[in-house]
């Protein structure tokens, strides 16, 4: 055999196993920045789709929540490809010796090997070509159960994606609800706690902790479930963390420090509070390149704007009948301080989905309240 054509057959190994210990990583292995090529699939495949979608503005959502699907289907094309172009780099130098046609003439070129090399990783069989050799007849039952176990394993990734995405979405919409979809966090802090009691509300927040962590972890078993950026931006992971987290922060800011401590201070607003933060820097760490931004400290229109936001807040609570601190200005402060902790997260990750900031915190934006005109 020539030197030629051991580096074709030695290429075509190389593949095999490449694509093979990716199938491992992703599927198996399952866990976020391991792949080697189904990473770089999904990366450049949302890069295209995303630029896509930069020169259609009307329709930037609808081309954008087609980046999912299509990165899935890329990636089962990518790896189907694969093993057929490391099938056929084996086979090339053997065609009409060790495999040969099962009529007619046996053809030599690249595009019989790479045909031979496809069927006999298909299921359906062999097509028209028949190994010669027992060295490539164990070839042929080598990729035939490589075949099969490259297909069971696909279906089954597909659909546990498909069932982690709806109990995403589920979860997200459920949180969503509870601000009366209006994604204003207050109004979900004053609905944990109607005339101030919070005893039935602490099991929804014991809910919400346990929702962002599933989310988290679905994230890192499947990382793909990144790219699925719908329309509706009440799913987005962005929305669904900044609203717990700012429900979190008016919790600890603006209610009674005395009469509810025990809430303040309870395993399930510290939990959602983690939870949420771990959800955010395991994102930006695995999908946003480069170096991110230090957190800088909050200028004054963003300072007013976090101040507006949680004189609403306060406002919404006091007419639920929730007992607040006494001194909201220094409440306030407070809330700015807390909310700069985790606001960068929220502005590094939204606009990487193309999402505006109105979209994943419409309760930034509420026009001025009298207390805050007061306090200004």
């Amino acid at each position: 055999m020539t030197l030629l054509k051991i580096i074709e057959q030695g290429i075509g190994t190389l593949l095999i196993a490449l694509v093979l210990l990716d199938v491992f990583l992703t599927v198996l292995y399952a866990r976020v920045e391991t792949g080697i090529i189904s990473t770089r699939v999904a990366r450049g495949t949302w890069l295209a789709v995303r630029a896509l979608a930069k020169t259609m503005p009307s329709r930037r959502g609808k081309v954008l929540s087609f980046a999912g699907p299509i990165i899935l289907v890329m990636l089962v094309l990518v790896w189907g490809i694969g093993l057929s172009l490391g099938s056929a780099f084996i086979l090339h130098p053997h065609m009409a010796t060790g495999i040969k046609a099962s009529n007619g003439p046996t053809g030599r070129d690249f595009i019989s090997a790479l045909f031979a090399g496809a069927s006999s990783i298909s299921i359906v069989g062999a097509g028209s070509f028949e190994p010669k050799s027992g060295g490539f007849r164990l070839f042929y039952l080598f990729n035939s159960l490589v075949g099969m176990s490259v297909i069971s394993l696909t279906l089954t990734y597909l659909m546990q994606i498909y069932s982690a995405l709806r109990i995403r979405n589920s979860k997200a919409l459920s949180l969503d609800i509870g601000t009366g979809r209006t994604g204003d966090a207050g109004q979900f802090v004053a609905g944990l706690g109607p005339q101030g009691h919070f005893d039935a509300g602490y099991t929804t927040l014991t809910n919400l902790a346990e929702s962002i962590t599933s989310t988290k972890e679905s994230h890192h078993f499947y990382p793909v479930l990144f790219y699925f950026r719908f329309e509706e931006s009440y799913y987005s992971v962005s929305r669904f963390a900044n609203t717990a987290l700012d429900a979190m922060t008016i919790i600890k800011t603006a209610l009674d420090h005395q009469q509810y401590r025990w809430l303040i201070q309870s395993g399930a607003v510290k939990d959602t509070w983690n939870a949420s933060l771990l959800l955010l820097t395991t994102l930006e760490d695995a999908f946003i390149p480069g170096d991110l931004p230090e957190r800088a400290a909050p200028d004054a229109q963003t300072r007013s704007l976090w101040r507006n936001r949680f004189f609403h807040a306060a406002t919404r609570l006091r007419s639920a009948g929730i007992t607040l601190t006494a001194d909201l200005d220094s409440a306030a402060e407070r809330y700015i301080s807390m909310r700069s902790e985790w606001n960068s997260h929220i502005r590094n990750l939204a606009p990487s989905m193309l999402y505006s900031l109105e979209e994943i915190d419409p309760a930034l934006f509420m026009p001025q309240t009298e207390e805050h005109q007061r306090a200004a």
